[in-house]
């Protein structure tokens, strides 16, 4: 005689399995693809070479500015000295504006070597930006390797659930395999509940005895009154 509590559960038993190998395959799947710490580490490197392109085009602005300043402070030198000017007005005008454009010469230097200071760091910021990304996709590297290998075996593992899977159902009666279906959507998945000790293991009700022996005896499916689950003695 065919126990058609046993056949149900032990195709409960590989529904649950397959259940647990898809949980695992989309978890796998939100972990694929880049990650979190490799974007952020992306992002900062990006960062700090955009800083260094700013500080460059800086710096180049501020050596034109204070080449320019200086050529203009050697041409006012040179009138001062050359004989050019001879009316003391203008010899001290002279003087003046060269003094002036020494001035900006010297804060623009001042400016240039703040400038380099800024970009030296920089510069070490991104080698240990680079150090830090390559250690990062490393890594990363190596679990996305993993988790592609994991993901073939449990496709593999799933391919064999199913064939298995399909190979029980084919046995069980119809209607019960509706019953089953039915009761295990609404349960969460356990349509079967095992008997231990004269209680039903879905609800953690204690049994009447009838309902006991009936369950025991195999004689067709017998529903727990109180979950209403299909009891499996084992």
């Amino acid at each position: 005689m065919v126990n058609e509590a046993k056949q149900l559960y032990e195709l409960q038993e590989v529904d649950l399995e397959i259940e647990a190998k898809r949980q695992m395959l989309a978890h796998i799947k939100g972990r694929l693809g880049e990650s979190e710490a490799l974007i952020q580490a992306r992002a900062r490197l990006a960062g700090e070479r955009e800083r260094l392109s700013e500080l460059e085009g800086r710096l180049k602005r501020e050596e034109w500015e204070a080449e320019n300043v200086r050529a203009r402070a050697e041409t006012m030198e040179g009138r001062l000295y050359d004989g050019s000017a001879r009316n003391p007005k203008e010899l001290e005008k002279i003087q003046q504006e060269m003094e002036h454009l020494k001035a900006r010469q010297g804060e623009r230097e001042d400016i240039i070597l703040d400038i380099m200071i800024q970009i030296d760091s920089v510069q070490k910021n991104i080698s240990q930006r680079n150090a830090e990304l390559e250690h990062i996709e490393r890594e990363w590297r190596g679990e996305q390797k993993g988790l592609l290998e994991e993901r073939e075996g449990l496709f593999g593992a799933l391919s064999s659930l199913e064939n298995r899977r399909g190979l029980l159902a084919s046995h069980v009666d119809p209607g019960s395999l509706e019953l089953y279906e039915l009761l295990r959507e609404r349960k969460q998945g356990r349509a079967i509940a095992r008997v231990e000790q004269g209680m039903c293991q879905g609800c953690h009700i204690t049994l009447p005895v009838s309902e006991f022996h009936r369950a025991r005896g195999g004689e067709g499916l017998v529903q727990c009154s109180s979950c209403g689950r299909i009891l499996y003695t084992g």
